[in-house]
């Protein structure tokens, strides 16, 4: 008997540790960037945050994002005007107790000026991508692990590069199915795009691992 009051006990006195520890999480900022130079590409690589990327209304690359000191980013521009933005993590065992941040502390907008970038590569876990129609001039590579990719018209100079687990890809191209070599390799989910087409000046690479694709080819 008196084994299982010491348990209870323990037990009861753990979940207050536990509950003050997941309370205990300090407040997000809402943080803007915009780079001083002219970008040229850009880089996203966080970990559970929802990333929108709407167009930007003049011809500079803005990002809104929020942080706090042990949930932040490290962002910075390469010689080449590359804008790399990655999530940093500076928490303790604790710090994990408990719920996630918000939605509203887990979303970036990144805004980029149509038909300017070379190349967009944007990675994630756990949340969506969403993009609005927009021209990039060389590459575009997204990639979700745990959430949807949907985007409208991209009109792309040289490849897609689509990568999904758990999640879907839903959205449309600007071109013909002519203008694409297409690999697609879909793993438990179904899709409109063939496994493979050779012949295509520009690239399209699709995969995804239990979700579905949708791609569609739409005029200019």
């Amino acid at each position: 008997m008196k084994k299982i009051i010491s348990l209870v006990l323990c037990l009861i006195l753990g979940s207050f540790i536990l509950s003050g520890c997941s309370n205990s999480s300090e407040p997000f900022e809402e943080k803007s960037y915009t780079p001083a130079t002219q970008i040229r590409g850009v880089n996203l690589d966080v970990r559970d945050r929802e990333i929108e990327v709407p167009l930007s209304e003049d011809e500079q690359v803005h990002i809104q994002y929020s942080e706090n000191s042990q949930e932040y980013y490290d962002i910075s521009v390469s010689d080449e005007n590359v804008l790399t933005m990655a999530s940093t993590s500076d928490k303790e065992w604790t710090d994990y107790i408990g719920g996630k941040p918000s939605a509203e502390n887990r979303k970036i907008s990144l805004q980029i000026p149509d038909a300017l970038l070379d190349t967009l590569t944007l990675s994630t876990t756990n949340e969506d991508i969403t993009l609005s129609a927009l021209t990039v001039t060389g590459s575009i590579t997204i990639s979700s692990n745990g959430g949807n990719i949907a985007f409208g018209n991209l009109d792309i100079g040289s490849a897609l590069t689509l990568n999904v687990k758990n999640g879907d890809i839903s959205g449309a191209i600007v071109g013909s199915h002519d203008d694409f070599s297409i690999q697609s390799e879909i793993k438990k989910g179904e899709s409109n795009l063939p496994d493979n087409k050779d012949s295509g000046e520009k690239t399209l690479n699709v995969s995804s691992n239990n979700g579905n694709v949708d791609i569609q080819f739409v005029k200019e």
